[in-house]
């Protein structure tokens, strides 16, 4: 399906899709840790999202990776992502930092992105760039201080949120540096084949606490398998095929006031108005920053 055989309406309707599919997450996710361990969601996860994939690669029959290298390309970046992004991310929720402080520190890695890929081709970083890096940290680091008046953020949560970011930075900057374009059913498929192979041992092996199969445990799950490892990374590919990259990049600059929305919804979390006003700098500073890689880049 291409782009101009959408009708226009449509065709704006799809990133304001993605965008409260991806913000919800956050919030989402933090309901599921209520009712289960962070990997043995994790694990769950994995495994309903590669069952479908499975069916769909099946009836598809994508092409597969060609070398053992990139096999191995496809595993790393699973790994960062599904492993180590996400295992961490679930650990700062359930660590006690609040949905709306991951998805701020989650969305500075454009910045870190935009910082590190003119590094590893021997490009000068412009100095808006670190501008838009002090921005960034000073809104995110704004965000958590003034939730301080509210409740309480987790130190560790906080630091695990960092690692989470430092992990989807890395993939990403692997991904330009290594990766080779593969067909999504065939990526996502190895990528959630990893997830679940990390993420299942270590749910037997330490986590032993039951999961709970309330109603809001089984939304939870089947609005994180379906919108988020499914019809969310769908629409992202769809729209960056669709000559959509710039765009996909300015939605995530609206990802933590759409998690912030979320998250009052959902579990009641509030910010605070100076917490806004900080979140604004955050997301210009990230804004900045991109968009001076970009034009370096150029």
């Amino acid at each position: 399906m291409s782009s101009t055989s959408l009708h226009p309406w449509l065709l704006r309707l799809i990133p304001l899709v993605f965008l409260a599919l991806w913000s919800a997450g956050f919030a989402v996710s933090k309901v599921g840790l209520a009712y289960a361990p962070p990997f043995t969601l994790l694990a769950m996860r994995y495994a309903l999202a590669f069952s479908v994939l499975l069916v769909a690669f099946l009836i598809l029959r994508p092409p597969l990776p060609r070398t053992r290298r990139e096999w191995a390309n496809l595993a790393v970046v699973g790994f960062l992502i599904q492993g180590v992004y996400f295992g961490m991310s679930y650990g700062a929720l359930v660590m006690g930092a609040s949905a709306n402080v991951v998805a701020m520190v989650a969305s500075l890695q454009p910045i870190l992105v935009a910082l590190g890929a003119p590094l590893l081709v021997g490009e000068r970083v412009a100095p808006l760039q670190w501008l838009g890096l002090a921005l960034g940290l000073l809104g995110a680091i704004g965000v958590i201080v003034a939730r301080a008046s509210v409740a309480v953020e987790s130190l560790f949560g906080i630091c695990l949120a960092v690692g989470a970011l430092l992990g989807m930075t890395s993939a990403v900057l692997y991904e330009k540096r290594l990766g080779v374009a593969q067909h999504p059913v065939t990526n996502n498929l190895v990528q959630y084949s990893v997830g679940l192979v990390c993420c299942a041992p270590l749910a037997l092996l330490f986590e032993h606490s039951p999961v709970h199969w309330a109603p809001a445990f089984i939304g939870a799950l089947a609005y994180l398998v379906l919108a988020n490892s499914l019809l969310a990374i769908s629409l992202l590919v769809w729209m960056i095929r669709a000559g959509e990259a710039a765009r996909v990049s300015a939605l995530f600059f609206c990802v933590p006031p759409g998690a912030a929305l979320s998250a009052w919804l959902l579990l009641g979390e509030t910010l605070p108005p100076l917490a806004w006003v900080a979140m604004v700098i955050a997301i210009g500073g990230v804004l900045l920053a991109t968009r001076a890689g970009s034009k370096a880049a150029r």
